[in-house]
């Protein structure tokens, strides 16, 4: 995936959207206005939308789009009766083709219980699940489905590009650096992604290995992580579910 548009809305969200040659895909619309000034500056028709999950920031534009261009609207079956109407309800397994793409859909429970990704040959729309140096809240989910979800995720190729749907990546890195202050890549991060933002350039998307490499959520069966992460709270905390689930919590406070 070469041609996807981060599409600013809100203080912080991005809505993924792609033009393959014939119609345009746009991925958790929350806000209309903002692709549909998209849309019309470049003439494109809207072909599909594709929904991760229920929340409004990710679907508040769907009717409006949908009334205006007939599009097409794909989304977690999990979670149908809380999302504007499907056109085509998606489970585990599940096969879109969409913008010129073919995505598997993959199911993610965690940041919600149905929440879903579209895995592409080389790329992954993963919505609230994983994040630049973090993962979603779990407004529904338990730690270990939240923990296995992201295992999934990083068990993909390394070259996999991460398209995820918010700019949390500098309070992202100002807490993985609290949590290992002396790992150089995670410096070496930031100081990249304070220049972006500087910039007013997005820092995403990113990709699976550079998540390996630093993201501290992908990390949670690392002996040295699990130490860190025992020395913040206090005792002893094993590497794994338990050690995530800590980080999770502590990420929550900061």
């Amino acid at each position: 995936m070469k041609n996807a548009v981060p599409l600013p809305a809100f203080q912080d969200n991005y809505i993924w959207s792609w033009f393959d040659g014939k119609a345009a895909v746009v991925v958790d619309p929350g806000d209309a206005d903002v692709v549909t000034a998209w849309l019309e500056a470049n003439d494109y028709p809207l072909q599909d939308i594709l929904l991760t999950h229920w929340h409004p920031d990710h679907t508040g534009g769907v009717d409006t789009l949908r009334q205006r261009y007939g599009a097409r609207v794909i989304g977690p079956a999990a979670e149908r009766e809380r999302l504007p109407a499907l056109d085509v309800a998606v489970v585990e397994g599940d096969h879109v083709a969409s913008g010129g793409e073919d995505f598997t859909v993959m199911e993610l429970p965690g940041h919600t219980l149905g929440h879903i990704a579209y895995v592409g040959a080389d790329c992954v729309f993963c919505g609230d699940t994983l994040f630049h140096t973090g993962c979603g809240r779990l407004f529904e989910g338990e730690p270990e489905q939240m923990y296995q979800s992201l295992a999934r995720l990083a068990a993909l190729p390394e070259y996999t590009t991460v398209y995820c749907t918010h700019e949390y990546t500098l309070a992202n890195l100002a807490f993985a650096r609290r949590v290992e202050p002396d790992h150089d890549l995670l410096r070496q991060v930031e100081a990249d992604a304070k220049q972006r933002r500087a910039q007013d350039a997005p820092t995403l998307p990113t990709t699976i290995g550079a998540q390996r490499a630093f993201n501290p959520f992908l990390r949670a069966d690392e002996v040295a992580l699990a130490e860190a992460v025992s020395g913040m709270v206090g005792q002893a905390v094993p590497p794994g579910v338990d050690t995530f689930a800590a980080l999770r919590a502590l990420k929550d406070r900061s």
